[in-house]
């Protein structure tokens, strides 16, 4: 089955609404606390162009996993990995905004029997009932990222 993925300049058309209101709006419009029962929310992680050495930020969907967030580096399909997961390899060290305020997390991949549970939070949320034919579409492993909280 053929994942159910928009154009590619929708996608990136809809990406730059999303930060142009989260700029506007001070982030008070544009993050979401996960729903209940389905801990499943929306975050802006805030990186460091690893060739730029500039802030970059990125909308993403997350789950809550303990007092992890955990992403994917899906890139809507793409075959290419995300610049931020590019920038996340190179500084580990970064911050989230989440609707109750900023987070200073370390980001890993997750890797063996972990990614494969994480893999199954995601799978049983319905809005990641196309995650595999996404994941086929690519072509290539999709990085699930763990954003740990960074103790002092």
């Amino acid at each position: 089955m053929a994942a159910k993925i928009p154009p590619r300049p929708l996608i990136r058309v809809a990406w730059s609404v999303h930060r142009a209101m989260l700029a506007v709006s001070g982030a008070r419009i544009g993050l979401a606390l996960p729903v209940a029962g389905a801990k499943s929310g929306m975050l802006q992680l805030h990186t460091v162009g690893r060739r730029s050495g500039k802030p970059r930020a990125v909308v993403l969907n997350y789950l809550e996993d303990g007092d992890d967030l955990v992403v994917l580096a899906s890139n809507a399909g793409d075959p290419a990995h995300p610049a931020w997961w590019l920038n996340l390899e190179a500084r580990p060290e970064v911050s989230v905004d989440l609707v109750g305020g900023r987070r200073s997390v370390h980001a890993r991949a997750a890797g063996g029997d972990e990614r494969e549970r994480l893999l199954g939070l995601f799978r049983g949320l319905p809005m990641y009932q196309d995650l595999d034919a996404v994941f086929a579409q690519r072509g290539r492993e999709t990085p699930v990222v763990v954003l740990e909280p960074r103790r002092a």
